[in-house]
């Protein structure tokens, strides 16, 4: 019996902010029943490594509270990381902070393709299609991509509340760095992580397509309950509402992708 494919990805349509499309590729920590948990504990799948915790409610919440589109993956990053290029080797994770994934680990070549035909291609599809209508009446699109870090890493905390990620373009990156100012927060740029990883989602879709763009990510511990989540959107909507009041209206140079990797 064939198995069954869930959707990859959630569309939220937009209804009056028609030039902003928010992204979270991490939103959800769902394994499809045939991959039996891919062999992982279910407290597992509670961690960072399945998800980026609150990310996905937090994205939700600020397509509401904009009235824009969103695009939100629905199959864990354990299953297929679609922030990943597809000659990234951890596209499939074998090993992720300490953990063992059992039903990564002996994967063919055709098991990959079959969950790039199934997962990663209809979400990278959803995105650029969102793009294309946007495109198509008239406006110049900027992609908002939410995230969310762990608190700890190997034993140290992070101190960043938010980390803003950033590759060629910087034009929604300073207006966002600007209206954050007056918050007593600490921002990371370009940190915890860089910005600039080559064939991850805002590459090919910000950079390659000269899109503006900007990637924030939020640390877990602030928005792994309903409060923090409401709280931080809160925040992000008023500093993104002034970010896009100003933001760019035109494209910067693109970067063409290597024929047919993208």
């Amino acid at each position: 019996m064939k198995n069954e494919t869930p959707p990859a990805y959630r569309h939220i349509a937009a209804r009056t902010r028609r030039d902003v499309l928010f992204i979270c590729d991490h939103a959800s920590n769902h394994i499809p029943g045939e991959f039996d948990g891919l062999g992982l504990p279910a407290q597992e799948l509670q961690r960072h490594i399945a998800y980026d915790i609150g990310a996905g409610p937090v994205t939700a919440q600020l397509a509401d509270m904009f009235g824009a589109q969103a695009i939100l993956g629905t199959v864990s990053r354990l299953v297929i990381d679609p922030n990943r290029g597809l000659d990234d080797p951890t596209l499939v994770m074998r090993l992720s902070d300490g953990a063992i994934v059992p039903g990564n680990r002996e994967l063919t070549d055709d098991q990959i393709q079959d969950r790039i035909d199934r997962f990663y291609a209809p979400y990278d599809g959803a995105i650029s299609a969102a793009l294309d209508s946007i495109l198509a009446e008239g406006l110049a699109p900027k992609i908002i991509s939410i995230h969310s870090f762990t608190d700890k890493w190997r034993g140290d905390h992070r101190h960043w509340q938010l980390g803003l990620l950033w590759d060629r373009d910087d034009r929604l990156l300073r207006r966002l760095q600007q209206a954050l100012s007056g918050q007593d927060l600490t921002v990371g740029d370009n940190e915890p992580y860089a910005g600039n990883l080559k064939g991850d989602c805002l590459y090919r879709h910000g950079t390659c397509r000269g899109i503006a763009h900007i990637l924030i990510e939020i640390r877990q511990d602030l928005i792994s309950h309903e409060i923090g989540v409401e709280k931080w959107a809160a925040l992000l909507f008023d500093a993104l509402q002034q970010t896009l009041d100003e933001a760019p209206t035109g494209f910067f140079d693109p970067i063409a992708p290597p024929e047919g990797e993208y």
